[in-house]
């Protein structure tokens, strides 16, 4: 039996790849040096780093749209990190770039969220900013707190108590343009922020529908016409269409025809999902409760992780905000009872002494 060593995966990369393709023995390399891995390519280290970090292993318990969801369908952090993985490796390899990079990138875009999603985002953004004496109503105040470049941090800082995961500058580039204005360097780096708003624009409605909030007959004909009438059927064909349109463009891009119509449905999404009365119900309760760890965690550093507060060198509001962003929705809200709510242990043992 042969044995397939990264020589190997290099000479397959180049023989095989378009020349578009960003290749694994031509990265830009790591901050700290490392010795070649006998089997597995710089970009396949990557992405092995990156599923065994522990701030991965919590996707599991972040929300995604819905907080604390009733039925283990609904999606999680991680289930929409690992749709963004398939779907975008599927785009790479149509286009014939390097799904070791694009795959690297997928896992690794969302390492940086908060729990309770979006909400938790725009709280935490919020909370650093009164402690920073920044106004609500500030515009510097969204910029606080961006998942896109606390994913960042997360692996150059957080991970591994200050030492970081030591990913490629390709890989730490995709991560933080996943979002935002700038695009990322590589064609495989572009590829994850598109196929990151495919997945969340389209399982976001599967999750809305299976919620009750929605059922398929309600979202915009015009986009039924342009991407299908159910979520395989847009799936399949925004995934058709990035490879389509890119290969003739040279560059990741959708149609116009179909980016317009992915943008009627997250206008869509907005008015009736994620500002439904059922999720802004919830969406104020997280709110309130990530305001309040802040204040608590700001006001007493003592309680704070040690590793937090070695890791932001002293600052406590960005020890703060690093030790809530890596919670899950789960420990956030047990952390806010222990703190806040009184406990029926500690009456009932009282009682018994009187």
């Amino acid at each position: 039996m042969h044995i397939i060593r990264r020589e190997n995966q290099v000479e397959r990369e180049r023989a095989g790849l378009s020349q578009d393709a960003m290749l694994s023995c031509e990265t830009e390399g790591r901050a700290r040096s490392a010795e070649p891995d006998f089997l597995r390519n710089e970009f396949q280290r990557d992405r092995d780093k990156i599923i065994h970090a522990k701030s991965f292993r919590r996707l599991s318990h972040k929300t995604q749209v819905f907080i604390a969801p009733e039925g283990d369908h609904f999606r999680t952090r991680l289930t929409h990190t690992l749709e963004v993985a398939q779907i975008a490796r599927t785009i790479a390899r149509a286009l014939g770039l390097n799904e070791d990079l694009t795959e690297a990138v997928a896992l690794g875009h969302d390492l940086g969220h908060t729990p309770f999603g979006h909400t938790g985002e725009e709280a935490l953004a919020a909370a650093i900013g009164r402690h920073r004496g920044i106004s609500a109503d500030d515009s510097r105040v969204a910029d606080l707190y961006r998942h896109n470049v606390q994913s960042l941090r997360v692996v150059e800082f957080v991970e591994n108590e200050g030492r970081g995961l030591n990913l490629t500058s390709e890989v730490r580039d995709g991560i933080v343009c996943h979002t935002g204005p700038v695009r990322a360097e590589t064609l495989e780096g572009r590829i994850v922020a598109v196929a990151d708003r495919i997945a969340y624009v389209n399982h976001d409605i599967d999750d809305a529908i299976r919620a009750g909030i929605l059922e398929e007959k309600n979202l915009p004909e015009s986009t039924h016409a342009v991407l299908g009438s159910d979520h395989s059927a847009r799936i399949e064909t925004l995934v058709t269409d990035a490879v389509v349109a890119s290969a003739a463009a040279g560059d990741i891009r959708l149609s116009d025809s179909a980016f317009a119509a992915m943008g009627e449905l997250r206008e869509f999404l907005f008015d009736s999902v994620y500002k439904s009365e059922p999720v802004l119900r919830e969406v104020a309760k997280a709110q309130h409760l990530i305001a309040g760890l802040f204040d608590y965690f700001v006001s007493h550093p003592e309680a704070v992780p040690a590793e937090c507060l070695a890791v932001a060198e002293g600052d406590v509001v960005r020890a703060v905000t690093d030790y809530i962003a890596g919670m899950t929705d789960r420990y956030a809200t047990r952390v806010y009872q222990d703190l806040f709510i009184p406990q029926p242990a500690f009456f009932s043992s009282a009682c018994k002494s009187v």
